[in-house]
């Protein structure tokens, strides 16, 4: 059973352009999926840690995290029981929510290049992250309009910080078509459910209906990663995970993440975040403690 990227029709509630979400431990987003909208999305997760998947990024956030995701661009829910973060706050807009002109008008010529950035998914970091964190916790105490002017100020904030990490390639752009939206997520979602187990070129090949060349040149042309580099990285971030969460041996931590061999694990590792596992895991210790 194969899961297919859902497409989320998001419609604002009655008599409104944008949607504002709120989530925390009573009011849980489940929405963890593979999914994509052609809304912005601009996600505040306040604390914990957890995985970002976006596109063809995979990367593990600590102490929170802000992130602004263009329209169509897949991704996956950054909360579930084991993130440890206090709330969740979202908001959701389509690129024209002010009117199809609004934003060629000149004091918005920043946040309309933001909006172009956005099409590869940006992290925030530093300031910027605490600054407009606070800005939209408080969206939820404030009325329509004052949410309106808020939104504004907060992409204005974004367009002008520099405190920004683009989290794909510039050549990535899922908006080629709907056809290889569904080809690239059945793979994306293959990846995410079987990481742990050897995914064969021939087996994932085939449930797209392409031969194994074609198959390495599209995927590489759509994410400007090989199909064996998408999935490394992919295990790498989880081992990232386990070894900053579980309290398992290293070695354990390379046979759960989908590796077989211990020192190209090490290796992989190293390239990775520039630190060996078990450098990274003290390293990790001394910021925890």
């Amino acid at each position: 059973m194969i899961q297919k990227p859902a497409f989320e029709a998001i419609a604002p509630s009655f008599g409104h352009s944008f949607t504002f979400m709120k989530f925390n431990e009573n009011n849980e987003n489940k929405n963890a999926g593979w999914h994509y909208h052609p809304e912005l999305e601009l996600v505040y997760v306040n604390g914990g840690s957890g995985k970002r998947q976006i596109g063809s990024h995979v990367s593990y956030f600590r102490n929170g995290d802000l992130i602004l995701i263009g329209s169509n661009l897949p991704h996956c829910g950054f909360t579930d029981k084991l993130t440890g973060n206090k709330s969740e706050t979202l908001v959701q807009m389509k690129m024209d929510f002010l009117g199809s002109d609004f934003f060629n008008i000149p004091e918005m010529k920043n946040i309309q290049k933001l909006f172009e950035v956005a099409k590869s998914g940006i992290a925030f970091s530093g300031k910027t992250k605490t600054k407009v964190g606070e800005k939209m916790e408080i969206l939820e105490y404030q009325t329509d309009f004052q949410r309106l002017l808020s939104i504004l100020n907060i992409l204005n904030i974004l367009a002008t910080s520099k405190e920004m990490n683009v989290l794909n390639a510039e050549g990535f752009s899922m908006e080629t078509e709907v056809k290889d939206n569904d080809r690239i997520n059945i793979v994306f979602n293959h990846v995410k459910t079987n990481f742990k187990e050897d995914i064969s070129l021939e087996q994932i090949s085939d449930m797209v209906s392409m031969t194994v060349p074609s198959f390495c040149r599209y995927f590489k042309k759509i994410t400007n990663k090989t199909f064996t580099q998408f999935v490394n990285e992919y295990r790498l971030v989880h081992a990232s995970k386990l070894l900053a969460e579980q309290p398992i041996s290293i070695t354990q931590v390379c046979y759960d993440s989908g590796f077989n061999n211990f020192s190209h694990f090490n290796k992989s590792f190293k390239a990775f975040t520039g630190q060996n596992p078990s450098e990274y895991r003290n390293q990790l210790k001394t910021v925890l403690h």
